[in-house]
């Protein structure tokens, strides 16, 4: 799950810097228990911008997380527009065999609020 929070505060739209906070709850739904390796982000702005982002874990964590829990974070991203979108992958490893998965992360929107009325 993914909830988009635009934070008008730390943004700067006379010099198209739009800062949002987005928040991801990752839900084990397997039998065993997974540790989220890293993370590979695709970021697009609504002006045609492109950016990767790639690294070890989320928020500088590795977490495992047990069969049927789930583990939330929150971090952040700037945009060059007030509207884009987010999507990517992250890698998990299955603790009991040390196979890894790579498990897609779903298109998500980053809008400024008022482009919404």
């Amino acid at each position: 799950m993914v909830e988009t929070f635009y934070q008008p505060g730390q943004s700067n739209p006379i010099n198209s810097e739009f800062l949002f906070a987005y928040r991801i709850t990752i839900e084990n739904q397997t039998a065993y228990p997974v540790r989220l390796l890293s993370r590979h982000w695709h970021i697009l702005d609504s002006n045609g911008t492109h950016k990767e982002v790639e690294g070890e874990g989320v928020v500088g964590q590795q977490p495992v997380i047990m069969p049927g829990n789930s583990y939330q974070y929150t971090s952040g991203c700037n945009l060059n527009s007030d509207i884009g979108k987010m999507y990517g992958t992250y890698l998990i490893e299955n603790l009991y065999n040390k196979r890894k998965l790579r498990v897609t992360i779903p298109e998500f929107k980053l809008v400024v609020p008022a482009k919404l009325n």
